[in-house]
């Protein structure tokens, strides 16, 4: 028997093939689990110890360049450890399936997704690539299928799935406004993301129609629960000075800060203050109180930003569709 292969030499298929005594062709349905119903189950069992006694790693790269496209999915986002994002992932994955495998991308130091970003894994020739949340304004065009998530503001022309916030928003300034609330205040995202400018705007005009005053006292956070917590100990006292009685948050993580803020003040929500945010993350359920929210569902997004891109792939028609947010009433309001 052929014995591994000396340290430092790139193993390849071919020395896998003659080691498991089967073709390269039989190789590489099993390495990329095209065997079911094509390859009987002993040969792919030694197959698979060759791969393993040779340390054998497929190469994706040389594969797409010998097939014009590869059977990787490449998902880049901002932030892969926020809730958010894994509901996102699960989508895609859950999708996908067998098809294709996914590469999970976090941009550098969390900032938004940009054309650089996407053009780096354009080189390796994947089926496609999904850009979760990608910076304001940056052209996303590429050589292989480009699917946006959440991404407002995109150009002409380009594949995209986003939120219908309308509804949602509508509906928490009503409940707001039916509670009594007349002064509010926003805490903002610092971002580059496009639909975070969207949620503000939308916020503002409709409590303009619903005639309840925004605080000119402004606030932004990065998206962890930290630097809420800090960006709203600066304002709160200017929000209780300008008669502010709720804060909405453009994410959920940005109205963690503030109810822990809150409860380190002896504020009392919502009586006191009442708070809600965007997501409706799992965690959102079991704060204290627990958090209202206009959901915005990130497997749903997943889901079918993966079914554009099946459907891009495969030369079929998909009829673009927004997905609508809705609003989860919890005691944070006072739901």
């Amino acid at each position: 028997m052929p014995s591994p292969a000396p340290h430092g030499r790139r193993v390849t298929a071919a020395m896998v093939a003659e080691r498991a005594g089967t073709s390269i062709a039989t190789v590489s349905l099993v390495v990329n689990g095209k065997d079911r119903g094509r390859v009987s189950q002993p040969i792919a069992e030694r197959v698979r110890d060759a791969v393993d006694a040779l340390g054998y790693v497929v190469d994706h790269a040389a594969s797409s360049l010998a097939r014009g496209t590869g059977d990787l999915v490449v998902l880049i986002a901002p932030d892969l450890s926020n809730p958010f994002f894994a509901e996102v992932i699960r989508g895609v994955r859950d999708t996908l399936g067998d098809r294709y495998q996914l590469v999970l991308s976090v941009t550098e130091r969390g900032a938004q997704p940009t054309a650089a970003d996407l053009r780096r894994f354009e080189r390796l020739r994947p089926a496609g690539i999904l850009v979760d949340a990608p910076a304001a304004g940056e052209p996303m065009d590429a050589s292989v299928p480009v699917v946006l998530l959440d991404a407002p503001d995109a150009a002409e022309g380009t594949t995209a799935v986003d939120y219908d916030l309308a509804p949602g928003i509508d509906a928490l300034v009503a409940h707001l406004h039916d509670r009594g609330h007349q002064h509010v205040a926003y805490l903002d995202g610092t971002a580059r993301v496009a639909t975070f400018g969207i949620r503000h705007r939308m916020f503002d005009e409709a409590c303009a129609a619903a005639g309840i005053t925004v605080s000119e006292v402004g606030a932004r956070a990065d998206l962890t629960v930290d630097a809420a917590a800090l960006a709203t100990e600066h304002v709160v006292e200017a929000w209780h000075e300008d008669g502010v009685t709720a804060v909405v948050a453009a994410a959920d993580t940005l109205a963690y800060g503030v109810l822990r803020v809150a409860g380190a003040m002896g504020l009392r929500v919502p009586e006191d203050l009442a708070v809600a945010g965007f997501d409706d993350l799992p965690s959102s359920s079991v704060t204290a109180p627990a958090l209202t929210s206009v959901a915005l569902p990130g497997a749903e997004l997943g889901r079918t930003a993966a079914l554009r891109l099946l459907a891009t792939v495969d030369g079929t028609a998909v009829e673009p569709v927004d997905l609508p947010a809705r609003l989860v009433l919890r005691a944070s309001t006072g739901a």
